[in-house]
């Protein structure tokens, strides 16, 4: 019986044994740790965020801007003085002067005919035509015109445009700046002129101004007449087109492909602000057209095509064309022309 109870209590606690290994450990909970934030060191900051930049877009320069019509309306002219340097002769009629006078920093020569007797006379300023530059003097071939309207009563006013001796050279493209020099000189006579005057310009009348223009310098005048209102009558004696295009094609064949490139390298949108043909409704003098049927360089057609779009536009313009006549006029047909010019500028400058 003892041995039977002895085996029971071994088999016993064999079982509680076994049981315990099969049943986990029991674990100990471990706290978490503790996360504490750090203050940052004294002095710094926070970087601030840099601002989004957005791009500026600045128009783009016109580069033909100073060749415009608008430009040229929208500017101011004048500046110094008209200077009488000495007396080159004296007639019947008229003293003959040199003259000098400023125009945006140029020096521009040329002469003038002032009427000997006292009085009161309107002026007209006289350009002349192309001639190659070396050849030039101040006594050339327009001299002739000039005289003829001293002794009909004008002061006349002769500038060697720019590019011409002893005047000096400068920007001309599309022979703006002589167009320049020419406006430049009008503002200067309505500044220096009339009762008080010191020089030969007190028996001018600012008030009464005209031009006078052959081909390259009837050009010119035609561009004038769409910037001021301060000339009251121009003749264009043979003059270049309204229409650059036209002319500077011309000009690159008649000068052997040495002349007009650089305008015809102009895009046309630009053409369309510094033709003068597109701003003749700005014109508001009296014009008179004249050209010879003869002419073998000016085509006679430049001139009719003038005539018609002033005509059109009810402008105060006459067209008178002579037969036989070649580019500068001779004979009797240059007598008829000067009669012409002087019946119109009485007409327009001599009347009140």
């Amino acid at each position: 019986m003892a041995g039977k109870m002895r085996r029971f209590l071994l088999v016993t606690i064999l079982a509680v044994v076994t049981l315990a290994s099969c049943v986990p450990a029991i674990q100990t909970p471990v706290a978490a740790p503790t996360l504490t934030a750090l203050p940052l060191p004294t002095g710094t900051q926070l970087p601030t965020p840099l601002p989004t930049l957005t791009p500026t877009l600045s128009p783009t320069p016109d580069p033909y801007s100073a060749w415009t019509i608008d430009h040229l309306r929208a500017r101011t002219y004048g500046g110094g003085q008209i200077e009488f340097l000495e007396v080159i002769e004296q007639n019947l009629y008229f003293i003959r002067y040199l003259i000098r006078y400023p125009s945006d920093g140029l020096n521009i020569y040329g002469f003038a005919n002032v009427p000997n007797e006292e009085g009161s006379y309107p002026v007209i300023i006289a350009l002349h035509g192309y001639i190659d530059p070396s050849l030039y003097n101040t006594l050339d071939y327009t001299t002739y015109y000039a005289d003829a309207l001293a002794r009909a009563g004008y002061i006349v006013l002769h500038p060697n445009l720019r590019g011409y001796a002893p005047s000096d050279s400068g920007e001309n493209l599309f022979r703006v700046g002589m167009a320049i020099d020419v406006l430049n000189l009008i503002a200067l006579v309505q500044s220096q002129s009339g009762a008080g005057a010191a020089d030969a310009l007190r028996t001018a009348r600012p008030d009464r101004i005209g031009l006078w223009g052959h081909s390259m310098g009837g050009g010119v005048t035609t561009r004038v007449l769409t910037v001021t209102d301060d000339v009251q009558a121009a003749v264009l004696y043979a003059a270049m087109s309204g229409d650059e295009l036209k002319n500077f094609e011309a000009i690159r064949g008649w000068s052997g492909q040495t002349r007009g490139l650089d305008e015809l390298n102009v895009p046309a949108e630009a053409l369309n602000r510094i033709a003068p043909m597109y701003f003749f409704g700005n014109i508001n003098a009296a014009v008179s057209i004249h050209h010879g049927k003869a002419d073998a360089l000016v085509p006679l057609d430049w001139s009719v095509t003038t005539c018609d779009q002033l005509t059109s536009l009810v402008k105060n313009v006459e067209c008178i064309y002579y037969e036989n006549m070649p580019h500068t006029f001779t004979g009797e047909g240059n007598e008829e022309f000067i009669q012409n010019t002087v019946r119109f500028f009485d007409r327009n400058l001599k009347t009140p």
